[in-house]
């Protein structure tokens, strides 16, 4: 049984005991402990149930790599399910449970499943790809609620979170990742050359490896040399050292986020976020991450009692539990003697040493022998026996992967298990390094002949310590004095084979919380899934949340051996960040609640708030839908604004629009390659409408393109589009015309903007007092003039979203209010009214202009909205063009934009109703079309619409049906888009 130690434990203060719960069961841990070594304190050895099987599982790592011991904790507003309990820190009052079972963790009606798996050939590798095809009609009513219900692990909470999170920017010259005796010299050296260091531990402690190893570093032991190499460090003003605090990714230009657990051992800490991400930017990153303890792969390995070597020793040195009484390790190296000979003198019973190798000679089999324990070599187990925990091992002599000899059983609580180490090779992994195969220690290590590189070609990332496979000590500390037994090599062993009258059913686990085993691997295999990447989406190893720390080597081997390759030919899966699991409140920061998504308001939103706006969200923007007066409906206050518009002069506030500044000698060859007209043709002080599509020849924004200066040009976005359109343009300049002399500024936050419109408009900016002549011929449509206006300094250009007579005004933020101001006063006299946003997509719907989001959805090109004037004949190349002209963007059938007038003038056609072509009732009908804007228009008298319909071009004057639903239907004829002044003389007055 596994127990509390009377002494030890460098990591727990006994003089702070504190009290949690398991299940509901009161239990006792000291300040220090792990959730996992209080539970293993207190003989808890059953921890939780396996995902797929639901089989006992327990404790068996101490670390980040733990696959099992998965619990829910925290109760209430501050739960959260599949914490590991090897990394979460007690603390007095904490609430913890296990997971995946019922109706309790010690019977559970789920393990039926692994009862029904050892009879019949069911839940073994793709069985969710063979299972649930047949009858299809049950997918819906049978299968999917059965799956969604026992699908997951841990519940998710329901509750708002309470606490508070937040996010840091850091730059230095050296970020370190990982704080044992690699790290810890690693920051040394760099500091002591000046530099800025960032050294950064997962664990609430220094020192990883060194503390519990028994080495000795210039006469020190291993806790004495890291508390003076960490007090040392303390004391340079050039070092920062963070613990609890994860490396979870490295990416591209030096750039790192670390997640540093803040409070999670102090809740409810005054003024202190939970959880700190910070984002970092580093000259160099040094990888000393340390490697991983691999399991050996036997029949039943993961029943409770079964550990890592590293992880029994770690509980025993660190925090003072013995995991167990009557201990057997079986190895395949030197380094789990190290577990024998430390639980041997925290007085355990070492029942044999079990080592696979046929000679153990090295140091440490030495003092294991001297100090009177049993030393099997050439031995191995073929299978743990129990049932929620251990109590015997079946063994037997192996000779390569078969098993010889009697049959032999040895009783025992605690199997110690290791199958050699793996590199923590995720970071490098990260940025791009490659790995290369170390046969001699059977490990993938960073080959440092192909590092991350940064834009200059040098090497931004390198590892050092076990992280780069340098296990020992006196190869980590070359220069210092260490005093350590030498090793021997291990010899590589993938699977041990069952025996004799127990080798029925028997499953060897490979990754534990997937419950993935090696006949699932050897099956894969089999059905054709060679590559590792199928293989691991097929069987899902490596896929869990501890991403196969403990499983990916030993699924490679069992793969390779399958497939008679070498593992090097069989490559690793990709490891991508985080390395472990980060909450999503880090990964928000502060932004939630208010702050989630930041309302942009611009510098008129007040007055608008005031004066009875009806807001709607447009983007990251709120803006008036309407201005709703004493006693109107929206209908009503939208209907007086169009009119309004129409007869006098409207005013609507168009500072959302987004507005982007391209400058440089290349910009008009840039805006060539970005729109599909030309722009690098226009005059400077004229505007241009102008299309942006994707690579697939879809239509993505519009705006209208002013040239401001010989080499700069404004280009107007919707609303919605700024920062999408701008990202796009830096992509485009950074990754494929890098070499163009151009820059890219977003100032949509700089300018206010206000759009005059109406037959008074001319009128309405004289009598603001306007420096610019405004007549027809100074100032004439798509022109661009600059000047002032009532006293603010203005950009002016003579367009129209509405069809009218229209100025839009631009000026510097800070003037917005000012000019607004200016302009209501001076329309006064001629009628002037604030119009709101569905006044102004009904204006544009009547003049026949699109709407980006309404007229297109993704897979709407230019010519189905019949935009062929903005598509230039002359230009050899814009992105999209060749996807314009492949043979589904040019067929016949296409949807083509069109006006539609519904039959009943007051009727409204729905919006997004399908248009039908109607067969015989009861019979499915066949869609034709949609409606993709749809308004009454005030100025018609007359309702109106756009939609998208095949042939649409084609088919003017014909009739179509649109179904409203249940079997309704409205009939509308197909006409010009262009329902208003088709001309164009209002706008050109």
């Amino acid at each position: 049984m596994a127990e509390r130690l009377s002494k030890g434990g460098l990591l727990i203060d006994r003089d702070q005991p504190t009290t949690f719960t398991f299940n509901g069961d009161a239990l006792q841990g000291y300040e220090g402990d792990t959730v996992a070594s209080a539970l293993l304190a207190n003989d808890r050895m059953l921890v939780g149930r396996s995902f797929k099987y639901h089989r006992p599982r327990g404790i068996m790592a101490s670390g980040a790599e733990e696959p099992n011991a998965l619990l829910g904790i925290g109760e209430g507003a501050r739960f959260e399910p599949n914490q590991r309990a090897t990394t979460t820190e007690l603390h007095d009052g904490m609430v913890t449970q296990s997971q995946n079972h019922w109706p309790s963790l010690e019977t559970d009606v789920g393990a039926l499943n692994a009862w029904v798996a050892d009879k019949l050939p069911v839940l073994s590798a793709g069985f969710y790809y063979k299972t649930f095809l047949f009858p299809r009609v049950a997918w819906k009513h049978i299968y999917e609620p059965f799956i969604r219900k026992a699908a997951g692990l841990g519940k998710a909470p329901v509750e708002k979170d309470p606490d508070s999170y937040e996010h840091f920017h850091w730059h230095c010259d050296v970020l370190i990742a990982g704080g044992g005796i690699a790290g810890i010299a690693a920051a040394r050296k760099a500091a002591d050359e000046g530099k800025r260091v960032l050294l950064v531990e997962q664990t609430a402690h220094w020192g990883g490896r060194a503390l519990v190893d028994g080495d000795q570093i210039d006469g020190q032991s291993g806790p004495e040399w890291v508390a003076a190499q960490i007090a040392a460090l303390e004391a340079m003003p050039n070092v920062t050292l963070r613990t609890r605090a994860m490396a979870a990714g490295l990416y591209d230009h030096g750039y790192a986020l670390v997640y540093e657990r803040v409070s999670d051992h102090r809740p409810g800490l005054t003024g202190a976020p939970r959880h700190r991400l910070w984002r970092v930017r580093t000259g160099q990153t040094i990888v000393a991450t340390g490697a991983i303890e691999r399991p050996l792969t036997f029949a039943n390995n993961d029943m409770p009692g079964v550990m890592l070597a590293s992880a029994a020793r770690d509980y025993a040195t660190l925090y003072g539990v013995l995991p167990g009484r009557k201990v057997i390790v079986y190895a395949n190296n030197d380094d789990a003697y190290r577990t024998a000979l430390t639980l041997h003198q925290d007085g355990a019973k070492i029942v044999a040493i079990l080592d696979i190798r046929a000679q153990a000679a090295g140091d440490l089999p030495q003092q294991a022998r001297e100090a009177g324990i049993l030393v099997r070599t050439s031995t191995g187990i073929a299978k743990a026996i129990g049932g929620k925990r251990v109590d015997e091992v079946q063994i037997g002599t192996i000779q390569g992967e078969k098993m010889t000899g009697r049959e032999e059983y040895l009783s025992c609580d605690l199997v110690c298990v290791s199958g050699g180490w793996s590199p923590v090779v995720h970071l490098w992994s990260h940025c791009g390094g490659k790995l290369t195969w170390d046969d001699t220690s059977a490990m993938f290590r960073p080959d440092d002949s192909r590092p991350p590189t940064g834009s200059d070609g040098q090497a931004m990332t390198k590892c050092v310590g076990a992280a780069n496979g340098v296990l020992h000590t006196t190869e980590i500390l070359p220069d210092s004095m260490v005093r350590a037994p030498t090793e021997d090599v291990l010899q590589p062993h993938w699977f041990t084979p069952s025996r004799g009258k127990y080798a029925h059913g028997t499953k060897h686990f490979v990754d534990f919380q997937n419950d993935v085993t090696a006949a699932d691997v050897r099956l894969a295999a089999r059905e054709g899934y060679e590559s590792v990447e199928h293989t691991k989406r097929y069987t899902t190893l490596g896929m869990a949340t501890d991403q196969g720390k403990t499983s990916n080597i030993n699924g490679l081997a069992l793969l390779a051996g399958a497939l008679e390759k070498q593992i090097p030919e069989v490559g690793t899966t990709t490891f991508r960040p985080p390395y472990t699991p980060i909450s999503m409140g880090a990964i928000t920061g502060s932004a939630k609640g208010p702050l989630f998504k930041a309302v942009r308001q611009t510098p008129m939103h007040g007055w608008h708030d005031a004066n009875g706006a009806d807001w709607e969200p447009v983007g990251d923007w709120y803006r008036p839908f309407c201005y709703r007066r004493a006693g109107e409906d929206r209908h009503a206050a939208v209907n007086r604004e169009v009119v309004n518009a129409r007869r006098n002069v409207g005013l609507l506030d168009a500072s959302t629009l987004g507005k982007i500044v391209v400058k440089g000698p290349d910009a008009g060859k840039f805006l060539d390659l970005l729109y599909t007209n030309m722009m690098s043709t226009l005059k400077q002080g004229r505007c241009r409408y102008g299309l942006m599509c994707t690579e697939n020849g879809f239509l993505f924004d519009d705006g209208v393109v002013v040239r401001t200066g010989p080499e700069e040009f404004l280009c107007h976005t919707t609303s919605g589009g700024s920062d999408r359109v701008h990202a796009w343009m830096e992509e485009w300049l950074q990754t494929e015309w890098w070499d163009l002399k151009v820059a890219t500024v977003n100032v949509t936050d700089q300018w206010a903007q206000v759009a005059v419109a109406g037959p008074n408009a001319r009128k309405v900016l004289e009598d603001a007092v306007c420096d610019v002549a405004l007549d027809k011929g100074a100032v004439k449509f798509m022109d661009y003039v600059e000047g002032t206006l009532a006293g603010c300094p203005v950009r002016i250009f003579r367009i129209s979203f509405s069809g009218e007579l229209s100025y839009e005004i631009a000026t510097p933020a800070g003037y917005g209010m000012a000019l607004w101001d200016a302009l209501r006063v001076a329309g006064e006299p001629h009628g002037i009214m604030p119009y709101g946003t569905e006044a102004l997509h009904i204006m544009r719907a009547e003049k026949g202009f699109i709407m980006i989001g309404d007229e297109t959805d993704g897979t709407v090109t230019p010519q189905d909205l019949g935009l062929f004037f903005a598509i230039s004949k002359k230009k050899t190349d814009y992105i999209g063009k060749r996807a314009q002209e492949r043979s589904d963007l040019v067929r016949t059938g296409r949807k083509q934009l069109v006006g539609l007038m519904a039959e009943d003038p007051q009727m409204v056609l729905p919006d997004g109703a399908h248009a039908v072509k109607r067969r015989r009732e009861h019979v499915a009908m066949t869609t034709i079309g949609h409606v993709t804007s749809t308004y009454y228009s005030p100025t018609l008298g007359h309702s109106i619409a756009m939609g998208l319909v095949e042939n649409g071009l084609s088919r003017r004057s014909e009739w179509i049906d649109f179904s409203t639903g249940l079997g309704e239907f409205m009939r509308a004829q197909i006409v010009d888009p262009v329902f208003y002044d088709q001309a164009g003389e209002k706008q050109n007055v």
